[in-house]
This record gives structure tokens, C-alpha cells and sequence, in this order.
């Protein structure tokens, strides 16, 4: 329920003592604009709201970074909000799991709220990657593994993981604009489960700061699949990494840490 609505430009009064903070606003890439450009121009945005967090939020605020580039976003925030807990910072890729679940439903002919335990890995870009080899489907016969149920590889390995990671272009293809109202969802679900936790058996994708689970370099922000209890979340482990996976970890791993070093070369001049 809604109390009051605050509209202002001041960040001292918009980030007064907040609990959770939904960064929206970024510089969108324009045509012909290279990634430094891009970076360059959100630093200066993630600088102010960062530095706005450090100083007048909580403590113990829950920072979602839904402007792109998420991923680095959200890691250039926290750089300006030292007081504030690295792993209190991430960046949604919920919108990406929310599509890639709906994606493996349609193909089976099944309510959305059939299918678990999807996960996107690495970047909010289109080198992320849609990962089913995990994922279950509940049917009228019991519990099933969705790539058993699919018995497609060729699909699930190159028509449902490029469908997913070319989603948002294709969106801005036919609107002329990016997503707003699935964007805004996922923004929803992404705190919605931060704040009151995963079912037992469940996961979810967030962008986290990378602890070097799975071979990921530390202190990027990178997708991986979490379980939350106590408005804490932590990365689940010990999930089989296949060949093909691997090297899809690797592509969008990649990504991110160059776009961490042109972020710092713009942060040190």
C-alpha cells in the first residue's frame, strides 16, 4: 500500500533514509556509439546516485540497477558508495529469466508458472546466456527436467539462447523503444524475492558482485543463480558446468571484465 509519493530532483530528499532503491535512469547506447561513450556518460549519472546513497540511505539499503549497461552500472554505484555493502548492489536480469521462462512454456505448452529454475548467466547483453539444463517443468504426470521433456539440444543450444539474448533488440525493433511494462515486472520480482526470499528448491537470476563462484572473475557484476532467506542471498553452488556452458560463461564473462576496465580507465582520469 502506497503512503506517499514524493517527486523531486534532490537526492538528498529522494534517497533519505531508503530501504530499497530501483536505479532506472541510464544513458541508452545511440547508433555509432562506441561502449566507452557509453560508460563515460553513465559514470557521471552512477557517480551522483551513488554518492547520494553513501550518504543519506540505509545502511543496509537494497540497490536494484534496472538502467543499462546493469551490469557495470551497478558496479560503478557501488564504487561511489563505499559505506554501503558491495553485495548490496545488483543488477536485474530478471527480465531476461521472466522471457527465457516463458520462451521453454510456450515450446511446452504450459502456464509460465510451470517451469522452474531457469537461469541467465553473466551480462544483461547479448552475450548472456539462457541456461535450461537446469530447469523443471511441472506437468499433469509429476515433476519433469525441461531439457528431458524439450529432447531438443539443437533448440535449447541455439534457437531458445539467441531468441532470449536477441529479446530486447527485437523489442526495441517494434516499439521503437526498449520494454517498459516486463521491465517494470521483473524490477517488481527481482525485490519482491530479495525482500521475502526464494521457496525451498528454488532459485532465481540476479546480478551479483562474483564471489569466484564457478571460475567467474571476482568484482564483476555477473548473473548466477541465487537462493534468498532473510533478505540475504547467496549464490547456489555446486551445479554441473557442462563443455557447452562453459563456454558460454566464458564469452559473457569476458564482456564484463573489459567493460570493468574501460570503466576504469574513465574513472581515473
Amino acid at each position: 500500500m502506497t503512503h506517499e509519493v514524493l517527486p523531486t530532483a534532490e537526492p538528498a530528499k529522494a534517497f533519505n533514509n531508503i530501504a530499497a532503491a530501483f536505479l532506472v535512469g541510464a544513458m541508452p547506447r545511440k547508433e555509432g556509439m562506441e561502449r566507452k561513450d557509453l560508460l563515460a556518460a553513465n559514470i557521471e549519472i552512477f557517480k551522483v546516485q551513488g554518492e547520494a546513497l553513501d550518504k543519506y540511505a540505509r545502511k543496509d539499503v537494497k540497490v536494484l540497477v534496472v538502467g543499462n549497461p546493469a551490469n557495470t552500472n551497478a558496479l560503478i554505484c557501488s564504487h561511489y558508495a563505499p559505506s554501503i555493502p558491495k553485495e548490496n548492489f545488483t543488477a536485474m536480469t530478471r527480465l531476461d529469466q521472466n522471457r527465457a521462462q516463458a520462451a521453454l512454456a510456450a515450446r511446452l505448452n504450459v502456464q509460465v508458472d510451470k517451469v522452474k529454475n531457469v537461469i541467465i548467466w553473466g551480462n544483461h547483453s547479448s552475450t548472456q546466456y539462457p541456461d535450461a539444463a537446469h530447469a523443471t517443468v511441472t506437468l499433469l504426470s509429476g515433476l519433469k527436467t525441461v531439457p528431458s521433456e524439450i529432447n531438443d539440444d539443437e533448440w535449447l543450444n541455439n534457437t531458445f539462447i539467441e531468441t532470449i539474448q536477441k529479446r530486447g533488440a527485437a523489442v526495441i525493433a517494434a516499439r521503437k523503444m526498449s520494454s517498459a511494462m516486463s521491465a517494470a515486472k521483473a524490477a517488481g520480482d527481482h525485490m519482491r524475492d530479495w525482500w521475502f526470499g526464494t521457496k525451498p528448491g528454488e532459485w532465481v537470476s540476479m546480478g551479483v558482485v562474483s564471489d569466484g563462484s564457478y571460475g567467474i572473475p571476482k568484482d564483476i557484476v555477473f548473473s548466477f543463480p541465487v537462493i534468498i532467506k532473510n533478505k540475504q542471498y547467496e549464490i547456489m553452488q555446486n551445479l554441473p558446468i557442462s563443455k557447452f556452458a562453459k563456454s558460454k560463461l566464458d564469452i559473457t564473462s569476458k564482456e564484463l571484465e573489459e567493460e570493468r576496465a574501460e570503466a576504469n580507465n574513465v574513472l581515473k582520469k
